[in-house]
């Protein structure tokens, strides 16, 4: 199947089996967070997903935190991969990359580890 045949739901499941992929001790840690899904990135900005939020590792302790939030752009996905196993790892490096954003990590260390 091409990836471009792949719909809105199609699509959100594997983001959803991404998430699920990530080891216990890190989902274990994920709070006050959510992922969405969006059609595209922000007009001039070319993204695969963004977080948005304060990093666990400069969190306070406050009692009435906004969530954070990691979008994933469905198109710019979609539309860089020849098929569903393709776009199936992408969406995994994509979740994976916005929650080493969640969890403190810049994007040099994140190309350091595979995930950029």
């Amino acid at each position: 199947m091409h990836a471009e045949e792949i719909g809105d739901e199609e699509f959100e499941a594997l983001v959803q089996d991404a998430l699920d992929r990530v080891p216990d001790e890190f989902r274990d840690q994920m709070e006050n967070v959510a992922v969405v899904v969006d059609d595209e990135p922000p007009a001039g900005q070319h993204l695969l997903g963004l977080y948005e939020g304060v990093p666990q590792t400069e969190e306070g302790d406050y009692p009435w935190q906004l969530p954070d939030v990691i979008t994933i752009y469905q198109g710019p996905l979609v539309r860089m991969c020849a098929d569903r196993d393709e776009l199936a790892h992408e969406v995994y490096v994509t979740v994976v990359h916005e929650l080493g954003h969640y969890f403190g990590l810049d994007d040099e260390r994140l190309h350091e580890l595979d995930w950029g």
